[in-house]
């Protein structure tokens, strides 16, 4: 399958593009960018093609994988699945509900293949929990913590989309991930309230039964960074085990996933759908901070 590359940033050079071009089964065929210069220096480094243009990046690939901003990815995405391409997406999928919405639209009409990279659901040892604590009836109560120092020491990410919508929809994606599949979708955010700096604490209310609370944050300590997820139930406590892999090794398996579905036909589970649906549930928790906030 050849696969071309939207994006230039950190992540694009740390994850995406080693990704691709380490990967047996995908042809790494170009990149493009918003910023001319940085496509070509980072094409350069893998020995491909950069291109000026999407849309011709699009005509001449199978797929796209996005390493953008989320509003930026939205339209990009819905762009290459009308052209034909399959996608490989990040998180969150899109900044607004009817943006993704549109994304998935595309995706459905075109006939093409996606998955959406949430980290956990694609390092061994997260995602074998999380299969294993699906099949565990009986949750009462969970709590998930994702805490970085992205705003409170020097980091490649804290860029404008970050500083604009907040731990929330940077992190929060990874945390609905691993709680959607265990406790079943969201029947209702129940509550958001604003901690210090940009930490947003949600409760979720579960069509399993159970509640969740969520703590989210970018401005954590230093000392006080790390991810962390606790179930309680019936069969007692459970939390989720770390992975020592880094993001490349994750990334190649999210690539796997997409080419078995457009291979197949079948959707994965964390598809552009899934990628919407945890959307839909940030935008709500967003509409209730915002409330907090007046």
């Amino acid at each position: 399958m050849r696969i071309g590359l939207l994006g230039t940033g950190p992540w694009a050079q740390m994850a995406h593009a080693p990704a691709l071009s380490g990967h047996e089964e995908l042809d790494f065929a170009g990149v493009w960018g918003r910023r001319p210069e940085a496509a070509k220096e980072l094409a350069e480094r893998h020995g491909v093609r950069a291109y000026d243009d999407a849309d011709e990046l699009f005509a001449e690939v199978d797929a796209i994988a996005v390493a953008l901003p989320p509003d930026v990815q939205a339209g990009l995405a819905a762009r290459a699945a009308r052209a034909g391409c399959h996608l490989l997406l990040d998180k969150p999928l899109a900044p607004t509900a009817e943006q993704g919405r549109a994304v998935v639209e595309a995706v459905e009409e075109a006939g093409v293949a996606s998955v959406v990279f949430f980290t956990a659901r694609f390092q061994p040892e997260p995602a074998a929990w999380i299969a294993e604590q699906a099949a565990v009836p009986g949750w009462f109560t969970a709590h998930a913590q994702w805490l970085g120092a992205v705003f409170t020491s020097e980091s490649p990410f804290a860029t404008p989309w970050r500083r604009e919508k907040g731990a929330l929809w940077d992190v929060g994606p990874h945390a609905l991930s691993v709680l959607l599949p265990v406790l079943g979708d969201v029947r209702h955010v129940t509550a958001a309230a604003y901690g210090p700096g940009d930490t947003a604490h949600v409760v979720l209310d579960h069509a399993g039964g159970a509640s969740s609370t969520l703590t989210l944050s970018l401005t954590a300590p230093p000392e006080a960074t790390g991810a962390a997820l606790e179930l309680r139930g019936e069969a007692g406590v459970t939390s989720l085990p770390d992975s020592p892999e880094g993001a490349v090794p994750a990334l190649m398996r999210a690539a796997d996933a997409l080419l078995t579905a457009a291979r197949t036909g079948r959707p994965h589970a964390c598809d552009a759908a899934f990628g919407l649906r945890v959307t839909e549930i940030l935008t709500a928790a967003q509409d209730l901070l915002n409330g907090d906030a007046v």
